[in-house]
């Protein structure tokens, strides 16, 4: 008993609380009577600090600091047994199971463990068994250090996660996980079913909801992208159907400050509401219109809002964005945008025109700033504005009857006036109503969108004003690129020459507005595209040794523009269209069918010599030979446009049949040329007169049935017959039947062709046609015949690329051997000279 009570602790008194060095503040007054009383503080001088260490930290066998220990470890049971009285469960369920090591074995999360990692090991292996350690005690300035570290350690444990508790709970961290998945799922719907449920209730009752608006725009703030794509899309939907149909007016404050009816109050809260909450939306699509992940969704919303309500508020802001983007590359974002422009120009009485007016001004002024490099789409637009047929005529007889019209009211008026009594309250009253009238008036036409005659015509005159001032900036663009190319090979020219894509678009707008093209730039016009048809040499005679920097289909439709300008304003224009003709003759030869588009080729022909007055001798006979002659190097469909042409002007020109003559010499009317220059430039020159048609004899042997129809039938055109009455047939109309009997056939008919032809039926049953007949028939081509001038095509084609493989390989040969010979040459001038040096 008495070891025992030798062994029992005895624990001294409570130490006095610890306050930190960093608490407690000295003051200059106890620094001063402390240097001034020294001597009264030897005491302190001479205290034992070992000894009352000892005295405090005395725990019987203890090596470390035990007595604090003692006390944390009081505190932890206490703070245990709570938690176990509370809860019953000290860790989680999940965490409670068994993990699996890599090495194979199992490890249990239990409370032992947690107690373990809630307080520190080192204190605890301390005071059970680390018996060889003795004694030490931290300083002040040790324990501030480690208290320090503990807190740096406990923010790094705050913000990652240790490995060792990763690798031990990896249930927890997929269930994290999954957590995380349902909450943004969960978040999703609840967002999609909030935006359902505002949408359809500003669609129910807009008036009422009309605070919802704001909601919806900030749903459409999201960072998920998907969330802000649903809102952009259910805003359009609502402001779609409850935008008003008139322009909002914000009240003034004056306004604001008078007393108004609580009908006009929730009027104007209405409309103000729907105006901020309009103008948000914009701000918000104007935004992620520079975006490309939200760029086709924000342009369609505004490409719909101004088709919907051009009318509107901000509408200057809708259209400025959707010229923007009229030229994207993205071709779904070009065609919202077109389709969009293409329905203001064609839907006036939506806007009243002013929409049209600003369209083609931020057009005009969009090609100016990218130096007419633009997708051709942009000005094809262009072609769908509609002009009033009377917009060139002069304005003096609506300005003579509206002066007229006026002058007879005010008349009418005075007379009535004159004709009441002398009342001043009757006359007054009357005037009041007249000017109620008048506003009243004013205030429907503001509203329906209706013009004036005068408002319109002004409007119009604007809109072709710019689309010409944007039409003639093209053409000069055009022209200043080819007078500035280098004289250099074609291949040179290609890689330097800047491209043209508005030209083709422009010409087809100036042949379709040539009606309203003033007098006053006709003559420059028709010079700029006489330079252009050209190919950039203002002379006539273009040689093919200067590279063209516009393409055949281009130069022809000059000539198409230049005869339609001309066509349309005969009695005021006086130009000889001599050297179109000229280019025509030669683009003919440069023509080839799969580069260039045959129909603008049909176009030109039908304008410029089947649609025109009567021609030169000469000149037509130089076309139909050429016509004739290129007819052997065409496609089906171009060969029967050309030869549609020949007919009509062989038919015109009774003097030109002398070329279906076989005389040796030539025609019996050879003219001024005795001879035929096939390579001439100019078509009165060339002495067409002189030859023979022998082009029709090879034609009537074509492999296609319709073209050597239609070359038997010119070739047996008599000169003796007048035949007046020409074909009704046009070479667009041949060339658009002969492209779709090329598409229509098939290799599947193998030489049959059903007929179905149309008897008239009678009582008599010998008459009636016979199952047979009426089923399937042969063609009325032979088939053998139709393969052997197939075959003998195909056999001249390949030996025509056989004959230029062994030219190419001729010309590499010859050049190798000039080649050698300069390289000998060479090396016996260089003998010489070695021998002198030697």
């Amino acid at each position: 008993m008495g070891k025992k009570q030798k062994d029992k602790i005895v624990l001294p008194p409570d130490l006095p609380p610890e306050i930190p060095d960093d608490e407690v503040e000295v003051s200059d007054e106890d620094l001063q009577f402390v240097n001034e009383n020294r001597g009264y503080a030897s005491l302190f001088s001479t205290l034992d600090t070992q000894s009352i260490t000892k005295h405090v930290t005395r725990v019987a066998d203890a090596k470390d600091d035990a007595l604090e220990k003692l006390y944390e470890k009081r505190l932890r049971k206490n703070a245990l047994k709570k938690e176990k009285e509370e809860t019953g469960i000290q860790v989680d369920r999940v965490d409670a199971l068994p993990i699996k090591s890599l090495d194979g074995q199992l490890y249990y999360r239990t409370a032992a463990k947690a107690e373990s990692q809630n307080g520190p090991s080192e204190e605890e292996t301390g005071e059970d068994g680390n018996d060889d350690k003795g004694l030490v005690k931290l300083t002040k300035a040790e324990k501030r250090a480690k208290l320090k570290k503990l807190r740096k350690e406990g923010k790094k444990q705050g913000k990652e996660v240790p490995k060792e508790e990763v690798e031990q709970t990896p249930q927890s961290a997929v269930l994290a996980e999954v957590k995380e998945d349902l909450t943004t799922e969960e978040a999703f719907e609840s967002k999609k079913s909030k935006l359902a449920e505002l949408g359809n209730a500003l669609l129910t009752d807009p008036e009422s909801n009309i605070k919802f608006l704001k909601d919806m725009v900030q749903i459409c703030r999201d960072n998920d992208p998907t969330i802000v794509k649903l809102g952009l899309l259910s805003l359009l939907a609502v402001f779609k159907d409850i935008i008003p149909g008139y322009r909002i007016r914000l009240p003034t404050e004056k306004e604001l400050e008078m007393k108004v009816s609580k009908t006009v109050r929730k009027m104007r809260y209405y409309e103000s509401t729907l105006l901020s909450s309009y103008k948000a939306y914009l701000q918000r699509l104007m935004y992620l219109e520079k975006k490309p992940l939200f760029q086709l969704v924000a342009v369609r919303c505004i490409c719909t809002l101004l088709d919907a309500h051009p009318h509107f508020n901000f509408k200057e802001n809708l259209l400025d964005a959707t010229i923007r983007n009229i030229s994207s590359t993205n071709e779904a974002i070009r065609k919202l945008c077109c389709s969009t422009v293409k329905s203001l120009f064609t839907n006036e009485g939506k806007h009243g025109g002013e929409s049209t007016v600003e369209a083609v001004r931020l057009i005009a002024d969009l090609v100016k700033a990218n130096n007419c490099q633009l997708h051709p789409d942009s000005i094809e637009v262009f072609l769908s504005l509609s002009f009033d047929e009377d917009l060139g005529k002069p304005e003096k007889n609506d300005e003579d009857q509206k002066f007229k019209n006026k002058k007879n009211k005010k008349r009418k008026n005075m007379e009535g006036l004159n004709q009441l009594p002398d009342n001043d309250r009757k006359r007054s009253r009357l005037e009041s109503n007249s000017k109620t009238k008048e506003e009243v008036e004013a205030e429907y036409k503001a509203a329906s969108f209706t013009l004036d005659v005068a408002e319109r015509r002004q409007m119009q005159s604007e809109t072709l004003s710019a689309v010409f001032e944007t039409y003639f900036r093209i053409l000069k663009h055009t022209m200043h690129s080819i007078a500035t190319r280098p004289e250099v090979n074609t291949g040179a020219l290609s890689a330097t020459v800047e491209p043209h894509p508005l030209f083709a678009p422009c010409l087809k707008g100036l042949g379709k507005f040539s009606h309203l093209i003033d007098l006053d730039f006709m003559g420059d016009l028709m010079n700029h595209l006489k330079v252009l048809a050209s190919g950039g040499s203002n002379s006539g005679n273009s040689s093919e040794k200067c590279p063209k920097v516009l393409t055949v289909t281009e130069r022809l439709q000059c000539c198409i523009v230049a005869f339609k300008v001309m066509r349309n304003n005969l009695d005021a224009l006086n130009v000889d269209l001599q050297d179109f003709f000229v280019h025509l003759y030669n683009l003919i030869m440069e023509y080839r069918p799969g580069r260039d588009q045959g129909e603008v080729l049909a176009e030109a022909l039908k304008i410029m010599l089947c649609e025109d007055k009567q021609h030169d001798m000469q000149k037509t006979a130089a076309f139909i030979k050429r016509l004739a002659t290129l007819s052997l190097c065409y496609g089906s469909a171009e060969s029967m446009a050309a030869l549609v042409t020949v007919k009509h002007l062989l038919q015109k020109n009774v003097k030109c049949r002398n070329l279906l003559e076989n005389d040796t010499g030539g025609g019996s009317v050879s003219g001024t040329i005795p001879k035929y220059l096939p390579y001439s430039m100019d078509p009165n020159l060339s002495g067409a007169l002189a030859s023979v048609l022998w082009e029709l004899n090879l034609l009537s042997k074509h492999y296609h049935p319709s073209i050597s129809t239609m070359a038997a039938g010119i070739s047996s055109m008599n000169v003796a017959q007048n035949q007046v009455i020409l074909s009704k047939t046009s070479p667009t109309q041949a060339l658009k039947e002969m492209s779709l009997d090329q598409e229509l056939t098939s290799p599947q008919h193998n030489g049959t062709i059903k007929l179905n032809n149309k008897k008239r039926r009678t009582n008599d049953p010998a008459v009636s046609p016979s199952p047979s007949s009426t089923s399937v028939a042969s063609s009325s081509f032979d088939e053998d015949e139709l393969r052997k001038k197939l075959g003998s095509h195909f056999m001249l084609l390949r030996d025509i690329r056989e004959n230029g493989r062994l030219r190419k390989q001729l010309d590499k040969t010859t050049l190798s051997l000039q080649l050698y010979e300069q390289y000998k040459k060479q090396k016996q001038r260089s003998k010489p000279k070695k021998k002198a040096i030697a």
